[in-house]
């Protein structure tokens, strides 16, 4: 038997092509079974995004990307990581190839690029660009007030 992630990632390939179609009947068709993917994976990959070869979804729960993105090959997202458009202009969402989102991030913008061999730390935010051949974290500072 084959694991969630492979079956999410057939079922969402179909729906893929079934939706750049020029039928009606069979967008309608993709729209079912994208909404089926959602309830029963907590994957929300929108119908139009252009994703490449390789795509893998490490943990299928809680994985959001709009169709307004453009991701190269062998892109990996972990769970609870936003793919985002802030709705500013039309301008997509450019991810290169080889990239790797860690778990718990968001990338939200327009016009952003991603480039090549780029890996995103776990818990990053992004609304900018990042160079090819990098790795982007967040920097994040604790504060402890004591209390009186």
């Amino acid at each position: 038997m084959r694991s969630r992630r492979y079956n999410f990632l057939f079922w969402f390939r179909i729906a893929d092509k079934l939706y750049n179609s020029d039928s009606s009947f069979k967008k309608s068709i993709a729209r079912k079974i994208n909404k089926r993917l959602m309830n029963r994976y907590s994957v929300e990959i929108m119908l139009g995004a252009k994703i490449d070869l390789g795509l893998s979804v490490g943990h299928a729960c809680g994985v959001v990307v709009t169709s307004n993105v453009r991701i190269g090959k062998n892109f990996t997202i972990l769970q609870n990581s936003t793919v985002g458009s802030d709705g500013k202009c039309d301008e997509p969402i450019i991810i290169g190839n080889n990239v790797s989102i860690g778990a718990n991030s968001c990338i939200i913008g327009t016009g952003i690029t991603i480039g090549d061999n780029v890996k995103l730390g776990a818990m990053s935010f992004v609304n900018k660009d990042i160079p090819s051949n990098s790795t982007y974290i967040t920097k994040k500072q604790n504060v402890i007030i004591p209390c009186d």
